[in-house]
């Protein structure tokens, strides 16, 4: 009989995980509390208490071959960065394709998730759900949590005197939908990560000014690289990432700092950071420096205090007349459901193995889906960590003793903790292409390129030097999809199909381009053929 899973969240993660329970002959049942899939990417024009939002003009900062689901490409059509309206027709065609729908109970809440009382034997357990009212209990024999961390918004007014005294209007990111209702005010938006910038950009058209406050600065990077090829198609491929492990800290530094302050200098555009570039994940703001020149968007400090009308800054600067402070200041997450037992949540800390599995439960019947912050994708490196969940449910894979997964968990900490500048989120924060492959080993998908340069050069190069899209991970082992290899050696023209939307009589210069980088790279492999070896 196929061993029944629990599915906690029908977004972004939460589908593949159906898609992936299937494949091993599992027998899923997702929960949503909301009417619909989609997570934190279904755009709604209210609030709600207990999720995430997102404001009508998001558009996705990792491009559609990147953040693909691995065996179902986006459409070449859809631009290269989605609205967030696109990445749910993706969505809906995704779960349409592999009919999930059907396994899908809307409207149904988890109330919570215990341990069996014979669960060091069976490893199963009862799971308390609410629709309409009305409560149940069902025995499962897995669980899958894919809740992500956008749950608790984080408002730390406290951290700012007179906050009480201010009469103008307090919200957290998660609230606002449109710039219309804020036309004309004056407005302070404190937090410089994706969303504060993002609202900035957004805001800054409407309202009569806004001011960016920021305690550290940040480094900026533009959706639009080299060739006008998207960034991380530029940048996240095996052979830059090969380079990142030879090439010494301070140079790579050195390069990446020279290369943004070359499209404008953060000094002088008061946006500087405190740390070096590989310090802190960068944040994406492409109208940024035009919002800064233009005056739209005024760089400030740290806000220092409130006062009933005004904001003062730690420089001594002080704006009056302000009508909206907006904090963009993020998200805490939490699993309500689950006992401390279980899983404990410490100050945005919680134990997991590769991010995944708890390491002290007798049995590993429960995994958590989602729960870090990639410089990349979140989408493939879910369906990663679930196709690799549902294998060790059933038993096909083993997981290391409870010590070696601690001392795994603390290994990886010591590591970020050693790399990053201190964040909220810093213990979830990982290097796409490294964790990606990691997970790829432990199921057996991960492509061998000194394998593939004798068996199929073509494909070798593509695979080497081009984007580390989700389709390498499907080349061969346990899942492996006859689509890959043209999907892979196709994924240049999907990205060049959404912008040449004109036809031209002439060479794209791009493609001339791309033949001469390539020429570069096949050099460049001969140069470091010995390190490629020690690499793989």
């Amino acid at each position: 009989m196929a061993k029944r899973v629990a599915v906690i969240g029908a977004g972004a993660s939460g589908l593949t995980v159906l898609k992936c329970c299937l494949d091993e002959g599992l027998q899923p049942t997702c929960f949503e509390r909301s009417e619909d899939i989609g997570g934190l990417w279904r755009f709604q024009e209210c609030d709600t208490d207990w999720k995430a939002s997102i404001y009508k003009s998001v558009t996705i900062n990792t491009s559609k071959e990147m953040m693909g689901y691995s065996d179902f490409p986006i459409p070449e059509d859809y631009p290269n960065y989605m609205h967030n309206s696109k990445v749910m027709d993706y969505f809906r065609m995704y779960a349409k394709h592999f009919d999930l729908l059907q396994y899908i109970r809307f409207q149904t809440s988890v109330l919570s998730i215990r341990k069996c009382s014979d669960f060091s034997t069976t490893g199963q357990w009862d799971v308390v759900t609410e629709t309409d009212g009305k409560q149940n209990s069902a025995i499962f024999d897995a669980i899958l949590v894919c809740t992500g961390h956008h749950i608790d918004p984080y408002l730390p007014l406290e951290c700012f005197p007179g906050v009480e005294k201010f009469k103008g209007k307090i919200m957290h990111s998660r609230e606002y939908k449109y710039p219309e209702e804020f036309r004309d005010k004056r407005m302070v938006v404190v937090g410089l990560g994706n969303s504060g910038v993002d609202i900035s950009l957004d805001l800054s058209h409407t309202t009569k000014q806004v001011f960016l406050s920021t305690r550290t600065g940040a480094w900026v990077v533009n959706r639009v690289s080299d060739n006008g090829f998207p960034l991380d198609v530029v940048h996240f491929t095996r052979f830059k990432n090969m380079l990142r492990h030879i090439i010494p800290l301070y140079l790579m530094n050195r390069w990446g700092e020279n290369k943004l302050n070359a499209r404008f200098n953060h000094e002088n555009y008061g946006l500087k950071p405190q740390f070096r570039f590989l310090s802190k994940y960068p944040i994406v703001g492409d109208d940024l420096p035009n919002a800064i020149v233009s005056g739209r968007v005024l760089m400030k400090p740290n806000v220092k205090e409130f006062t009933d009308t005004a904001v003062i800054f730690e420089d001594g600067s002080r704006e009056e007349n302000i009508d909206v402070v907006l904090f963009a200041t993020g998200y805490n997450f939490s699993f309500p459901f689950l006992e401390e037992n279980v899983l404990r949540v410490n100050n945005n800390r919680v134990p997991l193995y590769k991010f995944v599995f708890p390491p002290h439960l007798e049995k590993s019947t429960l995994a958590i889906i989602g729960l870090l912050q990639p410089l990349g994708a979140i989408m493939p490196i879910a369906e990663l960590q679930a196709r690799w969940a549902t294998r060790v449910f059933k038993g096909l894979l083993q997981l290391p003793s409870p010590d070696d997964m601690m001392a795994d968990i603390a290994k990886k900490i010591k590591e970020n903790e050693k790399r990053y500048i201190p964040s909220q989120h810093i213990t979830l924060q990982v290097q796409y292409i490294d964790y990606v492959d990691e997970l790829a080993s432990l199921l057996s998908v991960k492509p061998n390129p000194l394998f593939l340069f004798l068996t199929d050069p073509k494909l070798a190069l593509e695979v080497f030097f081009g984007p580390c899209t989700p389709a390498q991970f499907r080349l061969t082992g346990p899942g492996k999809w006859d689509g890959a290899r043209k999907s892979i050696l196709t994924q240049r023209q999907r990205i060049l199909r959404a912008t040449k939307t004109r036809a031209l009589k002439t060479h794209s210069e791009n493609d001339s381009c791309l033949v001469s980088s390539l020429c570069i790279k096949i050099m460049g492999l001969f140069v470091f053929i010995a390190a490629i070896c020690a690499y793989f």
